[in-house]
């Protein structure tokens, strides 16, 4: 490991030897300088990791020296030595941009100590730095891999959304990326150096999820043994991504909306409200609009959710993206499955883009591990595929649609042959949703879009 480089600015020459003695034996890399302006100098041909500098010098001071690295190298940290320890002096030099400060004469066992400690937060902090490039680089929505105009059009409204403190809600199905569309409008927005924090509303019981989101008070129920901070609070400043809003109890979503409205919360077992500072981006496949109409989800909260309304689109609407896709979760695979040899014939990827996908990208990506992991040779053949993609998929025509010169409503259509396919199968939804190659969860999606009840719904309303 490279020794870091510390530079010392001493008009003194003893001092400077000594110092350069005593930080070279604490293996440390050292280079000098008379005065402020050959520092600088030095800086210019190789920044130091630290700059230890004395206080009084003929000509550019040491807090002259601080006032220009601020300028010119305000990546630098500097301690700075003086013969004056005076609360005053170290008040001036932490003004002037100095990290810590030594009083003459030093003490050596305080100088490495201050160097360490100094050298330290400064890694810690390019560490920071570094892991937030990687994230950006990684939840950027230029990351979000896909070139269709469905696709781009989200993308551009939620890189416009980003900016502001909105409210936004996503709508998708699942698979399709809400949490990765949240995090890069988290990253884009003026909150990204603040937490990211995601609570999924479905996975949670419903009697634990109000201590998950708000928090608890110590003894607020049985097993309360401590305070406990909520993921609206862990949040503060930051970002709070709540999936699947639309399983969310409706005693909550009162709790939910008076959050929005006021910036407050009030932890289990509370008898004083906190504030908070939290942006909201909601996500849910669910017909939120259906649900009102049911009762089971607020009107309120809704409209103060969906400030900012994305609709993400589901992957058999993206067919162009599906080759770029295939071949990124390929090479991860490879990667991941050390199979660097692995070759995608080119020929295949009509069978991708054949498929629905009912799973979206989840399932696309499981799929392409799948294929890595179970391949026999080092070329994917079309044995190597699962049955559904090997199978070939009867073309669209053979339906005999006839299509009216005035246009026809897509909409129209799909709902029109849901409501066909459950009347075939006498309301079967297992079976409606197999004819229709279509997952049995994306048929009911569709079916919440489109208002379509589920068979014996109109009897349990009418009762």
């Amino acid at each position: 490991m490279t020794p870091a480089r510390i530079l010392v600015v001493d008009d003194d020459d003893n001092l400077r030897w000594v110092l350069q003695t005593q930080l070279e034996e604490m293996g440390y890399s050292v280079v000098t300088a008379s005065g402020g302006e050959a520092a600088l100098a030095e800086m210019d041909r190789e920044p130091p990791s630290l700059v230890l500098t004395d206080w009084k010098m003929p000509g550019m001071s040491g807090i002259d020296l601080l006032d220009r690295m601020r300028h010119l190298h305000p990546e630098i940290p500097a301690v700075i030595i003086t013969a004056f320890g005076s609360i005053q002096s170290a008040v001036d030099a932490m003004r002037a941009g100095a990290y810590d400060y030594l009083t003459k004469p030093i003490d050596y066992d305080e100088l490495g100590l201050s160097v360490s400690r100094v050298l330290d937060h400064f890694r810690l902090l390019e560490e920071v730095r570094a892991l937030r490039t990687s994230l950006d680089r990684k939840y950027g929505f230029e990351n979000i891999i896909g070139h269709s105009e469905s696709l781009l059009s989200v993308l551009d409204m939620a890189a416009r959304a980003a900016q502001s403190n909105s409210t936004i809600l996503i709508h998708a199905e699942t698979g399709t990326g809400k949490e990765l569309l949240a995090r890069a409008i988290h990253v884009n927005s003026r909150r990204r150096e603040k937490p990211f924090v995601t609570i999924n509303c479905g996975a949670i019981p419903r009697d634990l999820l109000e201590s998950e989101l708000f928090g608890h008070m110590k003894g607020a129920f049985t097993g309360a043994m401590t305070h406990k901070a909520g993921k609206v609070e862990l949040a503060n400043g930051g970002t709070l991504f709540l999936d699947e809003i639309g399983e969310m109890p409706g005693e909550l979503q009162v709790k939910l909306l008076r959050l929005i409205q006021q910036g407050e919360l009030e932890k289990v077992g509370a008898t004083a409200a906190v504030k908070v500072d939290v942006r909201i981006v909601a996500a849910t496949h669910r017909n939120l609009k259906a649900m009102i109409e049911d009762g089971t989800f607020r009107e309120d909260l809704y409209y103060r959710l969906a400030v900012i309304p994305l609709e993400l689109p589901p992957l058999r609407n993206r067919q162009d993206d599906i080759p770029e896709l295939v071949q990124h979760f390929f090479r991860k695979a490879k990667q991941e499955q050390g199979r660097p040899e692995l070759v995608l014939p080119g020929g295949l990827l009509a069978r991708f883009q054949e498929y629905r996908w009912p799973g979206n990208i989840r399932e696309l990506e499981n799929v392409m591990e799948r294929i890595v992991v179970l391949a026999r040779g080092d070329e994917i053949a079309l044995a190597d595929l699962p049955d559904f993609l090997q199978r070939e998929r009867p073309a669209v025509d053979v339906l005999q649609l006839q299509l009216p010169a005035q246009g026809v409503s897509l909409d129209a259509v799909e709902k029109d042959l849901i409501l066909r396919a459950l009347d075939r199968f006498h309301g079967n939804q297992t079976q409606a949703a197999k004819y229709l190659d279509v997952s049995r969860k994306a048929l009911i999606y569709r079916m919440e879009k489109h208002g379509i009840r589920r068979r014996g719904e109109d009897e349990e309303a009418a009762t």
